[in-house]
């Protein structure tokens, strides 16, 4: 049922409020652009009403596909202040991917950056889309000019009903059928995860001024944004490209940064930077890492570097808006390689496949549940049931938890390769490569790699022994069908595939071959 007003708040309220409060306090900073509470209410409700006037309506979904920059937030709170849905996508995906998500969201619009201009027209027209845009940073055929929109529009919204048990974001993520699938989080459900974030990690100070390294289509880029919101802090954004640890220490001394998330290379090159002592980095409390493993050396080198930072990681999936577990800056090195113990608001359980119970130090998979976890993947009924089948959403992955309670991540039921900070599911990659007509069967499987944490090695049998698919043919193989990230960096020839009674690929076999160096992988 929809809201009584003077109950319960959107994200977007929340941004109003601060404005009503202390407009003239800066809520975003981006390169030389610094925008208030004030200032940027304003472009909401103005770009709210610019895509009401070409048709948005409450539940109507848009898509968001931008590089990190202000029109991104600009975007999720005036879709939020219309009680439409925000459908942000993954930068890196190919036009086809992008077709998938908008035909099956059902997309109505779309803001657009202008670098991406091109990748949009495709997947609109792979989708059949006729979806309003709206861009800005360039142009794009058909599409209105963003600025213009706004300056066209009226600079007021009024109130709407909202229902906060509706989505407000549905968030894709790779599935194991190939085909990713929507996530959908409801308003309740981000000012949960906001609340919850702050209570778990101590106090407003360290999260005053938060700095967003990571991509604003995931769920950690937005999650940290929004927990700043609540208590009227400010968000520096990094640009979206190549990473320059001089500039991320020129933003922590110039903004006064005081928490920031990066993945373990990204901390390598920061601390490494020349002259790094120097610095005055006095207001850093807390600095995060994740998405891949670090290692104790590594540990040791960053509670050095940064003495007054609280050093923390986290353990979470887009489905519970971002973060599950902490490990706190005082167990980083002692508990090396956990991802620590579940947050408020957050229920965990490891279980075998009837649900039972298994004792500490078995391997088991993680189930939970909580007021943040979501409500639906969006048209997926059947998988929505199996994601919560016996009162529990299932994360897919399988976990220990020691006698001290402390959780560690042991291995993915669900098939998935890490590289970079970014979830690639092998399924995905397989369905693409096994349409090449020179392969016959293709298994795909992520092996150790210095730089990206994991890579993708494409095991393949060759439909034609002696005339198997080069590296090059499957580059272009992969150009419009796979984003760079997923596509294979490796390939292994091979003449059968090592299978289990059930017919299954036994791919820990595989990843054992590669890492033996028993099978031969020839760069792609």
């Amino acid at each position: 049922m929809p809201r009584l007003l003077g109950r319960g708040m959107s994200m977007s309220d929340q941004l109003a409020r601060h404005a009503r409060a202390s407009g003239g306090e800066v809520a975003f900073v981006s390169g030389s652009v610094r925008m208030t509470y004030r200032g940027i209410d304003e472009r909401v409700s103005r770009l709210a009403n610019a895509l009401r006037e070409r048709g948005v309506r409450p539940g109507d979904r848009v898509a968001l596909f931008a590089l990190n920059s202000l029109e991104v937030f600009e975007t999720y709170f005036a879709v939020a202040r219309l009680g439409a849905v925000s459908v942000p996508l993954n930068f890196r995906l190919a036009a086809a991917e992008i077709g998938y998500v908008l035909a099956d969201c059902g997309a109505t619009a779309a803001v657009v950056h202008g670098p991406l201009a091109e990748t949009m027209r495709k997947a609109l027209e792979a989708a059949g889309s006729s979806a309003e845009c709206l861009v800005f940073g360039g142009e794009m055929d058909g599409a209105a000019d963003y600025e213009r929109s706004l300056r066209e529009a009226a600079p007021e919204f009024g109130e709407i009903d909202l229902d906060e048990h509706q989505p407000a974001v549905i968030m894709y993520t790779s599935g194991t059928t190939g085909r990713p699938k929507g996530a959908a989080l409801t308003h309740h459900n981000l000012m949960m995860h906001a609340c919850t974030d702050l209570v778990t990690r101590g106090s407003s100070p360290r999260l005053r001024v938060s700095m967003g390294a990571t991509p604003l289509f995931h769920t950690s880029g937005l999650g940290t944004a929004l927990t700043t919101l609540l208590v009227g802090g400010r968000t520096v954004l990094m640009p979206s490209g190549q990473f320059d640890p001089v500039a991320v220490l020129d933003l922590f001394e110039r903004e006064r940064v005081s928490t920031c998330f990066l993945v373990p290379t990204q901390w390598q090159a920061v601390c490494g930077v020349p002259g790094i002592r120097d610095r005055d980095l006095s207001a850093l409390r807390e600095i995060g890492w994740g998405a891949a493993p670090a290692t104790t050396t590594l540990l040791r080198k960053m509670i050095e570097t940064f003495p007054r930072a609280d050093v923390t990681t986290v353990y979470g999936q887009t489905e519970c808006g971002g973060i599950l577990t902490l490990l706190r800056g005082e167990d980083a090195v002692r508990k090396i390689g956990s991802v620590g113990t579940p947050i408020l608001n957050v229920e965990l359980r490891v279980v075998d496949d009837l649900m039972n119970d298994v004792p500490p130090g078995e391997i088991g998979e993680c189930v939970y549940r909580s007021p943040m976890v979501i409500r639906e993947y969006w048209n997926k009924p059947a998988e929505t049931a199996e994601a919560f089948a016996g009162g529990w959403f299932h994360s897919g992955d399988l976990v220990r938890q020691d006698e001290e309670g402390y959780f560690y991540v042991v291995d993915r039921k669900k098939d998935m390769i890490i590289s970079g900070g970014e979830n690639i599911y092998c399924a995905e990659v397989e369905d693409v490569l096994a349409a090449h007509p020179k392969i016959a069967e293709v298994a795909v499987i992520g092996v150790p790699d210095e730089k990206w944490g994991e890579r993708t090695v494409a095991v393949i049998i060759p439909r034609t022994p002696s005339e198997p698919p080069s590296a090059a043919e499957l580059a272009e193989w992969c150009t419009d069908r796979l984003a760079r990230y997923k596509r294979p960096r490796g390939i292994a020839i091979v003449s059968a595939l090592p299978r289990n009674a059930s017919g299954k690929v036994l791919k820990t076999r595989l990843r054992a071959d590669c890492t033996a160096a028993a099978l031969e992988i020839k760069p792609a």
